[in-house]
């Protein structure tokens, strides 16, 4: 059983920064492909970025350039490094994992966390 805990998240001003950890546990390594997903009140969950399996990343739009995801060497951990923070990024961040990268990023992926909230102020 695979479990995602993520972490991280918390309240900054406009402009600042914040780094989000995805701590997996269980029968978990480098098979699995990640990614990051948000969801903010009243709208669709959207995808933000994700990580296969020999490292190779994508971003959405709105955040290339600003945020940044990587793994540890272990492959048991994900994080998102989010830079010059704007208001419109307040969401519910979460990550998801799954063998196969298609499926982490139109949102089917078999493992997901609880979230964590990032709020931004303008």
């Amino acid at each position: 059983q695979v479990q995602l805990q993520e972490s991280g998240g918390g309240s900054v001003q406009s402009g600042g920064s914040l780094r989000l950890s995805c701590a997996a546990s269980g029968h978990f390594g480098g098979t699995y492909c990640m990614g990051w997903f948000r969801q903010a009140p009243g709208k669709e969950r959207e995808g933000v970025a994700f990580i296969d399996r020999v490292g190779s990343t994508s971003y959405a739009k709105s955040v290339k350039g600003r945020f940044t995801i990587s793994r540890d060497n272990g492959m048991k951990t994900m994080y998102l490094q989010m830079n010059s923070l704007e208001p419109e990024d307040t969401a519910m961040y979460y990550c998801t994992a799954d063998h196969w990268f298609t499926r982490v990023v139109d949102g089917s992926g078999k493992y997901w966390g609880q979230g964590t909230q990032v709020t931004v102020s303008s």
